[in-house]
């Protein structure tokens, strides 16, 4: 599950808010997830059937329940196990194995597409309308680029998709990766869904034009991926003109969320992704 991190005794009783706004709790090794408002019971469930296929198991870590359950305000909870999520602040990072996990999602959602027809499109697009929308709403010296730069990437995004049939993670950085004793395994399903699989490369493709991820770790996650036959981008050759838009629009929306949503604790380098976004 999402945002596990914590220093607090395993048997102590957690509860936080994540910046996407849903609510966590913590409690021995079970982890409830109260989603986002806005988070269809439809969708939710679709997703939760998706990762647990066999075709998808394999790389997710599996809810304990495969089904979501209303609570009393009307939201959406699921219930997961407690496990290591990466830190995307504390190296170092096994960008190899993480480009492999993510080539083999890709592979497998495209083969079993037929089984996954259920599924929204991915929600790259989407999420930076609700940037554009929070950007609006900033107090904060950079808003009005901000607002311009998305009011851009959003036209470009809504009209530039490209047809795809591939099963994509929808918001995948390290942050949604955990150790477990089968290795590494995604978390966290709100944005899985069919389309583009470029999308899921966007904010490490981002953020190392942007000068936020070192060169190494771009290549090595980058070679890792081709690699194991990730269709994201060709086998060979210069990869930015798949990734270009993705990569631009997920800088974007981490900056918006760092002088938005969480300005004073945000593992994000703040001033880097604005000044990319200030030269976008």
């Amino acid at each position: 599950m999402t945002d596990q991190r914590t220093s607090e005794p395993a048997d102590a009783v957690v509860r936080r808010t994540t910046p996407s706004g849903a609510d966590l709790t913590l409690s021995g090794d079970v982890v409830v997830k109260v989603h986002h408002p806005r988070t269809g019971a439809a969708a939710l469930a679709a997703r939760l059937d998706a990762v647990t296929r066999d075709h998808l198991a394999p790389y997710w870590v599996q809810p304990l329940d495969p089904r979501p359950h209303a609570t009393p305000d009307g939201r959406w909870a699921t219930a997961w196990p407690r496990v290591e999520v990466l830190l995307e602040d504390a190296g170092p990072h096994p960008w190899a194995e993480a480009g492999e996990l993510l080539a083999a999602l890709h592979r497998a959602g495209a083969r079993a597409f037929t089984h996954t027809r259920s599924l929204p499109p991915q929600g790259g697009p989407a999420r930076v309308e609700r940037a554009l929308a929070r950007s609006g709403r900033a107090h904060h010296a950079a808003a009005p680029m901000l607002v311009d730069l998305g009011t851009r990437l959003l036209h470009e995004a809504s009209t530039a998709s490209r047809a795809a049939d591939t099963v994509v993670h929808g918001d995948w950085h390290l942050g949604q990766v955990a150790r477990t004793p089968d290795g590494l395994r995604l978390l966290d399903v709100d944005d899985l869904g069919v389309g583009d699989p470029a999308w899921d490369l966007a904010r490490p493709a981002g953020f190392w034009a942007a000068g936020a991820l070192d060169d190494e770790a771009w290549r090595t996650f980058l070679e890792a991926y081709r690699a194991a036959s990730g269709p994201a981008v060709p086998a060979d050759g210069d990869p930015w003109p798949r990734l270009d838009l993705p990569a631009r629009c997920a800088v974007y929306v981490a900056a918006v969320r760092v002088v938005a949503v969480q300005p004073t604790h945000s593992a994000d380098p703040a001033n880097t992704l604005l000044e990319a976004c200030a030269r976008m």
